[in-house]
């Protein structure tokens, strides 16, 4: 054997001297009865003034906040009576100076022919990766003061960038979007008739509105029209007008959509629902430029760009021959089709800022922005009510919301399950019947469909043949 080796084995105390860790040994009473260099540095104390002493009276008398701490309490002491090794963190050991240090130290049992005589711990002061872990932590802590920051920052660039469009509500990045915006450039400065296609909640509207607002008739009328809101009789007099006397009903003379947007636009919004009669009749208007009152004789001229917009398919309807070929052809001059929100998902954080400012102003709230985790959220789901229920979603989350940053009170799909979510129609369907059995089928006077459901009702009497209910009393 090495002389070298022979030594460290007839001299352990050489190894336990030259390591980092503190290191004491304990008789079953508790006293020291070995202190290595290492702990002597740690603590200050030297190992003459603590050998043969209950070092727990020195180093472990109190807890970290200055209160007793007895040593039936102490884990070193445990492991005395019990001879059970353990593992302690979250505790400090009293210097000489009267000054305390974060540990971490085990505590072992030492054997002899299988009796318990003492007990070694080994400690070790942690204040540097306590430090080092509280400077991670604060540097996440301000990773995410700086990520809520950039996000807040980029929120604004895309508000910045988007600066023409912000006030139109018309907002978007991706391609498919871009071209719509570009066609509405093209064409706003014309006279020529649009048709804007495009599913229930797409913003077909902000469209027409949009081409008003950037043609050379901005300052003149906007004028929209429903064409599912009105019944056929009183569908031509809302786009006529009427004379004085000229049905039950009309007390005075009433001008007509068409001549209230004289030198202006008139936006036809559902013209997939016009009925062949009132086909007809827009057809001529549109060719002719005139028209009479209900019930006159006048002929009246007016000056009229026209925008029509469905989410139906018309050349569908003229294959069946429930739309006129003619007036599909005068009205299809220059088709813009809207984009459903599955198409241009990537548009999403920037719809909802712009939904997020509206929200502000309508509910009070001071909300700077959605959390990547919501946005995350919303971009998983496939929006079959296109962006009416991308504000929906988010006014319903505003109102819960408690913070600056709009979160998902839970998963989106889960919210739309537990809402029973179904199409449009399909819930206009269900309630209207609700309150028809409730009136015993009755629509009209006291107590009818109409006036629960507080519409006109020539109104319901539409709504109801557009979803296919048949008409009651």
């Amino acid at each position: 054997m090495p002389a070298q080796l022979q030594q460290f084995l007839s001299d352990p105390s050489l190894l336990l001297n030259s390591v980092g860790e503190g290191i004491y040994g304990f008789d079953l009473d508790g006293n020291a009865v070995f202190v290595n260099p290492a702990a002597e540095r740690m603590t200050g104390w030297r190992a003459d003034e603590l050998l043969g002493n209950r070092i727990h009276e020195y180093h472990h008398h109190s807890h970290a906040d200055g209160s007793p701490y007895p040593a039936c309490d102490c884990q070193i002491y445990q492991t005395l009576k019990d001879g059970k090794v353990r593992q302690v963190k979250n505790e400090v050991f009293w210097r000489r100076d009267g000054s305390r240090f974060p540990v971490e130290y085990t505590t072992t049992p030492i054997m002899r022919d299988g009796k318990l005589i003492g007990a070694v711990a080994i400690f070790r002061d942690v204040s540097q990766q306590q430090q080092t872990e509280q400077a991670l932590r604060d540097a996440l802590t301000q990773v995410k003061a700086l990520s809520e920051q950039l996000q807040e920052e980029n929120a604004y660039l895309h508000r910045e960038l988007n600066a023409d469009w912000q006030s139109t509500g018309l907002v978007g990045e991706s391609g498919v979007f871009r071209a719509v915006l570009e066609q509405i450039e093209l064409v706003s400065q014309t006279d020529s008739t649009v048709l804007i296609l495009g599913e229930n909640g797409t913003g077909k509207e902000l469209i027409a509105r949009s081409l008003h607002r950037f043609s050379k008739r901005a300052k003149q009328p906007f004028v929209r029209v429903n064409c599912a809101a009105f019944s056929e009789n009183l569908l031509e007099s809302e786009l006529f007008g009427h004379e004085k006397g000229a049905f039950t009903g009309a007390t005075e003379r009433r001008k007509g959509r068409f001549e209230l947007a004289d030198g202006g636009t008139l936006f036809l919004d559902e013209v997939g629902e016009l009925s062949p009669a009132a086909q007809s009749k827009l057809l001529r208007v549109l060719q002719e430029q005139e028209f009479e009152r209900v019930g006159g004789s006048q002929t009246i001229k007016v000056n009229i760009r026209l925008l029509a917009a469905t989410n139906r398919d018309l050349w569908q309807m003229v294959s069946t021959g429930s739309f006129r070929m003619d007036l599909y052809y005068r009205l299809n001059v220059f088709p813009i089709r809207v984009p459903a929100l599955r198409e241009r998902i990537e548009d999403i954080p920037l719809l909802c800022v712009g939904i997020l400012v509206r929200l502000n102003q309508k509910l009070g709230k001071q909300l700077r922005g959605v959390s990547k985790a919501a946005i995350a959220e919303l971009q998983k789901y496939h929006w079959p009510g296109n962006i009416r229920e991308l504000q929906n979603v988010l006014e319903r989350e505003a109102i819960l919301s408690q913070g600056p940053l709009l979160k998902l009170s839970q998963p989106l799909q889960a919210q739309l399950v537990s809402l029973n979510l179904c199409s449009l129609d399909d819930a206009l369907r269900s309630h209207i019947s609700t309150v028809l059995t409730a009136c015993e089928g009755k629509i009209s006077g006291a107590q009818g469909a109409a006036e629960i459901l507080q519409l006109p009702e020539s109104t319901l009497r539409s709504k109801m043949k557009k979803l296919g209910l048949k008409f009651a009393k």
